[in-house]
Order: C-alpha cells, then structure tokens, then sequence
C-alpha cells in the first residue's frame, strides 16, 4: 500500500518517527492507527535500512509486514489530520514509477524477505 503524503509530492508507505521510549513496532502500529485509522494486526519485522542524510541526520528505516487488509477494512480507511489525501495498492512492479528507487529498493527487498521466509525475531 502506498500513501500519498498531502505536504510533499510523490508517494510515500504508511509510517513515520519512533517517538521516545517506543519501539519501532509500537511506532508502526501507532503511525498505521494515526494516518488510516486501522488497527490491522502488524505481522514480522522484514527489513531495517541505513539512510545517511547530511542535512538531516542519518535514520534506521525498519518495514513490518503489513499483512492482508480484506475489502471490509478498505473501505474503512479515513484520513483524520490531513496528512494524507489517497491510498493505493500497487504491485512491485508498479514501484520505481512512484516511489524514490531507494524506498522501491527497500519494499522490494521486504517482499523478497517475507517469500523466502527470512523474518525477523524483533519485537
């Protein structure tokens, strides 16, 4: 699923800053809850990621799998501060033509991880 931001261009995935004392987990799930007003259940850490940024400082990136989200679900999607404006499913494929080829990188990468079984034990 992608997101699209409504303070930026481009597309962007669910997500956002771990707040202190939480995990990225907990922020995963507090981000999902917050941005589309879900509570999905937020399965295995697949991927953490090095993003140096000079002028911001550098960050670890971590993607969980985010499951299935059945049609019922969908439809239940709302946006309730304004962040975002509109939600899409895309295939892998469909990747490099909305998203920085590092962010495609790294879902492709989470895709390959969860086919191949290779899961994380972080909580």
């Amino acid at each position: 699923m992608l997101v699209k931001p409504s303070y930026k261009d481009g597309w962007e995935i669910p997500g956002g800053y771990v707040e202190p004392g939480e995990s990225p987990r907990a922020a995963c799930i507090r981000e999902v809850q917050e941005e589309l007003g879900l509570s999905p259940a937020i399965g295995a850490h697949l991927v953490v990621d090095w993003a140096p940024a000079p002028d911001d400082g550098d960050k670890l990136l971590f993607l969980f799998d985010g499951g299935f989200l059945p049609q019922e679900e969908r439809d239940r999607i709302t946006f309730h501060d304004g962040e975002l404006t509109a939600w899409q499913f895309m295939t892998s494929t469909e990747l490099d033509e909305y998203l920085p080829g590092r962010l495609s990188r790294r879902i492709r990468t989470a895709i390959r991880a969860k086919n191949r079984g290779v899961l994380s034990g972080y909580a």
